[in-house]
């Protein structure tokens, strides 16, 4: 298919522009410099990496979190007299995210951090590439409320949900009388054949090693503990509107079935790819159209065979504990999914501090789960202040468990 004509330039947010999602999005970007103009970059510490991106993609905004990096990208950006307007903090990187003159917003930022900036760019009606798993693992039912309430455009980029967005009918008043479930599929990480007995011992260099995908530390370790594909079936319950119960999870080792989806007449619709962000994030800036993503095609003829083994199978269940947690939170109230991922977050940064043991971040979360009285938050406040509540005993508890 060749590309659309489009009248003018989309006009681009992207937060979280310096980590891997934000640089195959500038990547993809670049390839297509008349349908694109990168209005607006967001960072969190990386000053070198974002100076490079200004002065490449000339942006109007780029906003670091702290006043401290904002200003010294300020003053470097002012030595290169480069016309980017420096910004800093949370307020500024929600206003590039509900700008007026930006149409697209791919949301890119780990963690609970992204969510007002995602809640900005839903209640402005902005296209939103949704990159961020907590937007919808913290914010829930109200974060798709104020997707609807701005008549925004939501569009996943993790590949899994991608895949099944791209195998599901382009009418989604009919996915429901459709859909009998949705596969998630999962690589199972460097440890999917290691001893279960063994995971006390694991380093966060070995945690990192992904076999497949290349993405930062924290959604690393998330991977190789497979918590990442919990919070993927939380995200899909809300994403696709189906029940907890009509989700599954395979391990397909060699990630090319990014994911599908299974039909009432118990046909099945997949969609493959190299292990590449470029496709999910292409498709996402072009829909409902394609483009050329600069990814590697499949070489079907080179290809290795493909496996799938069953969460029941080959000791996964003792493997990754933490996958479960995901059904178990659906059934709770919507505010224990932000439980869980508070937890964890604080859990899976003790442990790449070298504070806690790699199998004790399930501890940490089932520990948080018990210990926090969970509700169903109606505003951004709520969701905070329940986020702060876990982080701090998910604390306390990682502090316990560590010593």
């Amino acid at each position: 298919m060749n590309d659309l004509t489009f009248p003018a330039a989309q006009r681009v947010a992207i937060l979280g522009s310096t980590g891997s999602v934000g640089v195959s999005t500038l990547d993809v970007i670049a390839r297509h410099p008349e349908r694109f103009t990168v209005f607006a970059l967001s960072a969190s510490t990386r000053v070198d990496s974002m100076l490079q991106q200004c002065v490449q993609f000339k942006p109007s905004f780029a906003v670091m979190a702290s006043e401290v990096q904002g200003r010294i990208l300020e003053q470097k950006c002012r030595d290169l007299n480069l016309s980017t307007r420096v910004l800093w903090g949370d307020d500024a990187i929600t206003m590039i995210a509900s700008h007026e003159l930006v149409d697209t917003v791919m949301a890119a930022i780990v963690g609970a951090a992204g969510l007002a900036s995602c809640l900005g760019a839903a209640l402005s009606g902005k296209r939103l590439l949704l990159a961020n798993k907590e937007a919808l693992v913290v914010g829930g039912d109200f974060f798709m409320r104020a997707v609807t309430k701005g008549g925004a455009k939501l569009l996943p980029i993790d590949s899994e949900h991608s895949a099944i967005f791209q195998s599901l009918p382009a009418d989604e008043a009919t996915w429901a009388a459709q859909i009998d479930k949705i596969i998630l599929t999962a690589s199972g990480g460097p440890f999917r054949q290691r001893a279960p007995h063994t995971l006390r011992d694991v380093t966060p260099a070995q945690a990192c090693a992904h076999p497949n995908w290349v993405m930062g530390r924290k959604i690393s370790v998330d991977s190789a503990t497979m918590m990442n594909k919990a919070l993927e079936v939380i995200e899909a319950r809300h994403l696709f509107g189906v029940t907890p119960e009509q989700i599954e999870v395979v391990i397909h080792p060699q990630s090319v079935i990014h994911s599908m989806v299974q039909y009432k007449d118990n046909s099945v619709v997949a969609q493959l790819g190299t292990p590449d962000m470029k496709v999910p994030i292409a498709y996402g800036l072009s829909w409902p159209s394609r483009m050329v993503s600069g990814a590697t095609a499949l070489n079907f003829g080179a290809m290795a065979d493909m496996t799938f083994e069953s969460l029941d199978s080959h000791g996964h269940a003792e493997r990754f504990p933490g996958l479960t947690l995901a059904w178990s939170v659906l059934k709770g109230p919507s505010g224990s999914t932000a439980v869980l991922n508070a937890a964890n977050e604080v859990g899976v940064a003790a442990f790449l501090d070298g504070a806690l043991r790699f199998d004790q971040i399930h501890a940490v979360n089932l520990e948080t789960l018990d210990a926090v009285v969970s509700s169903s938050p109606e505003s951004l406040a709520d969701l905070l202040a329940l986020d702060d509540l876990s982080r701090r005993a998910a604390g306390e508890i990682a502090h316990r468990l560590g010593r």
